[in-house]
């Protein structure tokens, strides 16, 4: 298993016996020297924060969600369930902006 940017998955965050939908948010690595994979979560509870980004309506989730950028993760492969779709590159991209901001990355955010 190697999961790939933007690709969202049911994964076990051990919280409350249940999974959870995250997103990938590591570079694809071909050959990683870690099986774990870097993940946002995804809520529904919006914040209105520049640390969220809203998702449009996908017809994998069964709700409005937005990733929150502020829980970013790692998670072993062993914990990733299942893949249930990949997000439009747009959303990528705010993904990006949304960390660019969160981690101070660079003076335009």
């Amino acid at each position: 298993m190697n999961p790939r940017p933007g690709e969202v998955w049911l994964a076990d965050l051990g919280l409350a016996a249940k999974s959870r939908p995250v997103i990938v948010v590591s570079r694809y690595d071909s050959d990683p020297p870690r099986s774990l994979v870097l993940y946002v979560p995804l809520t529904t509870q919006n914040r209105k924060s520049r640390y969220e980004v809203v998702l449009p309506k996908l017809g994998f989730l069964h709700h409005h969600s937005v990733a929150n950028v502020q829980g970013l993760g790692s998670l072993p492969y062993v914990r990733l369930e299942r893949k249930i779709g990949s997000l439009p590159i747009t959303v990528m991209n705010q993904l990006k902006k949304a960390f660019s901001f969160a981690l101070e990355l660079s003076d335009k955010a």
